[in-house]
């Protein structure tokens, strides 16, 4: 008898990293176990599409203006104590001036860099604003907003409305005659709102208007307060991104359970690397070649002139439009002699309460007018959703036309026209032109809705005539490939909720039969002139008759059509 005997199998020993880069990254990783969370990143998915930079750009940007700030905040004193400056630009020199505007003129032509660094701030803040809403136009148009999302729609909305915060706050810092307006309609819109309105002001500006401590509170809110809370949002828009993935394109292959595109690592964060080197590169382009906010033109503020062409930054002209277009009689003195300043409380309080409200409970209004409460990962085309689509178009047009309007006396100026008839003019859009747009807009998306039925059933036009034995002629029509075709078919058409009746079986009237009535006509306002998608039973008897055209015409020399690629004269 013999015994067989097994040696056992030595254990490998898991390999030591020998680089200095590798040995730190083990010791990190052994204490916090971090590459798990790296590994699940690198394995993230993005889908490829040009408009989901968009967010980047707005995320670079930001990332430009902490940068140039910092060095910033090095020179500046946010400081309104009165001093005599001695720099050598003639017409300011020796001027009695506040110690901000000062330290902004030294900036500007003292500190080496200090201009080039102050102009790529001022652009990147523009860019960071127009990026963030045209990301969020995007975002809006395609649907994006529906479930899981609303969340993060709303986080979206807040940094936007942060952002105009940072914006204004840092655009009044220096402290000229330009910005001294702004704070001055500031002032007066803050003072409009009933009952807290003057004690308000008194608390923002430490006392009457101008006060001695407004600049140190808005750098501090300009530096510290509202920068942090666009961090953290920031944060946490990017992790609820990540929480919930990627929303993607309609397209074949595409699903709500899935994400097509490439990993993270290493493609997508070669392109955002690049993408925010391109970003840097644009904006300090700009800074050296474009001026911007030569505040030396201004001079320090004074509270008594008020020159044409004062206007503040673009995201700003909107509100600047809005109080140039009311009529300032709209005034009410009620009892106890309080006035209300309806003039100024309606276009700076109320009309962009609106704007933002719209923005912020959209997501929740669509969703309780389809009843539809699915997770949503696969973006919509704005053609199939047409009220959705005219009511952002329609907004966005009263935007336009409000920016305009705070450029009224630039547009009398350089036109040779009449302020009053531009006021006017402006006016009467401001009613007419969203209303208009929604309309122009609702019915291009049901005609797009329309072609692509036409496209689907029939094919492309190829422009190639045939002409039958019998006579006839038909232009030959090129079918669509499976991934078109899915393409233009692959959308859910929504209808109205439907209303159920107001008494119930015994005859008792429903409680809730009033409030369900109103989501009845605010629905059926929503869907109610839809275009169905083409079924599968259309399709195929659309296919089925091309055939038999095809059929027929065997005889000609033509007759080799594929299935579905004719018309006939009917159907034309």
């Amino acid at each position: 008898m013999s015994t067989a005997t097994t040696t056992p199998k030595t254990l490998k020993k898991p390999t030591q990293p020998t680089t200095p880069a590798g040995k730190a990254a083990d010791y990190l990783d052994q204490r916090t176990k971090i590459g798990v969370l790296v590994k699940e990143l690198a394995r993230k998915i993005f889908p490829e599409h040009w408009s989901f930079m968009l967010g980047e750009i707005a995320l670079f940007s930001f990332v430009v203006l902490l940068i140039t700030g910092v060095f910033l905040a090095l020179f500046f004193q946010p400081s309104m104590a009165l001093v005599r400056w001695d720099g050598d630009l003639p017409q300011l020199h020796g001027q009695l001036m506040s110690a901000a505007f000062a330290s902004t003129l030294d900036l500007s032509f003292e500190v080496r860099g200090g201009l080039l660094m102050r102009q790529i701030h001022h652009w990147a803040a523009l860019i960071f604003m127009a990026s963030i809403v045209v990301h969020m136009l995007r975002v809006f148009f395609t649907g994006a907003f529906r479930k899981p999302r609303e969340l993060n729609w709303l986080v979206g909305a807040t940094l936007m409305i942060l952002g105009l915060a940072a914006g204004f706050s840092g655009y009044s810092l220096p402290d000229d005659v330009l910005s001294g307006n702004g704070l001055r309609i500031t002032d007066g819109v803050v003072k409009s709102i009933p009952i807290i309105g003057s004690y308000m002001s008194y608390f923002i500006f430490g006392g009457e208007f101008p006060g001695e401590h407004i600049i140190a509170r808005l750098f501090t809110v300009h530096i510290l307060l509202v920068p942090g809370l666009i961090l953290a949002l920031i944060g946490l828009h990017l992790f609820l991104m990540v929480l919930h993935k990627h929303t993607q394109y309609p397209g074949g292959g595409r699903t709500d359970s899935n994400v097509v595109g490439v990993p993270a690592l290493p493609v997508f964060a070669a392109k955002m690397g690049g993408n925010f080197f391109f970003i840097f590169g644009v904006l300090a382009l700009m800074g050296a070649t474009l001026s911007i906010n030569s505040v030396w033109n201004y001079g320090p503020f004074d509270p008594s002139p008020v020159s044409a062409g004062a206007q503040p930054d673009w995201y700003m002209l909107f509100l600047e439009g809005s109080l140039r277009l009311m009529p300032g009689q709209a005034e009410i003195v009620t009892w106890g002699n309080f006035t209300l300043s309806l003039n100024v409380l309606i276009p700076a309080v109320v009309i962009p309460g609106i704007l933002f409200t719209f923005l912020l409970t959209y997501p929740f209004l669509e969703a309780k007018v389809t009843g539809d409460h699915r997770e949503h990962h696969v973006l919509d085309r704005p053609r199939n959703v047409p009220v959705r689509t005219a009511l952002g178009v329609a907004f966005l047009t009263a935007f336009i036309i409000l920016a305009l309007a705070g450029s009224n006396d630039l547009i009398a100026t350089h036109f040779h026209l009449s302020i009053n008839s531009i006021t006017w003019v402006f006016r009467v859009l401001l009613f007419l032109g969203p209303w208009f747009a929604f309309w122009v807009t609702k019915r291009i998306c049901l005609g797009l809705q329309r072609k692509d039925r036409e496209l689907v059933l029939h094919g492309h036009e190829s422009g190639r005539i045939v002409r039958f034995a019998s006579g006839e002629y038909i232009e030959v029509h090129t079918p669509l490939d499976e991934q078109e075709r899915w393409l233009r078919v692959s959308y859910e058409t929504r209808k109205p909720l439907e209303l159920a009746p107001a008494a119930d079986a015994r005859g008792v009237k429903r409680k809730g039969y009033a409030s369900e009535k109103i989501w009845h006509k605010v629905s059926r306002f929503f869907y109610e002139d839809r275009v169905e998608p083409v079924t599968p039973a259309e399709l195929a008897a659309a296919h089925a008759h091309g055939e038999h055209d095809a059929i027929e015409a065997s005889h000609d020399e033509h007759a080799a059509l594929p299935a579905g690629a004719t018309r006939t004269e009917q159907e034309r």
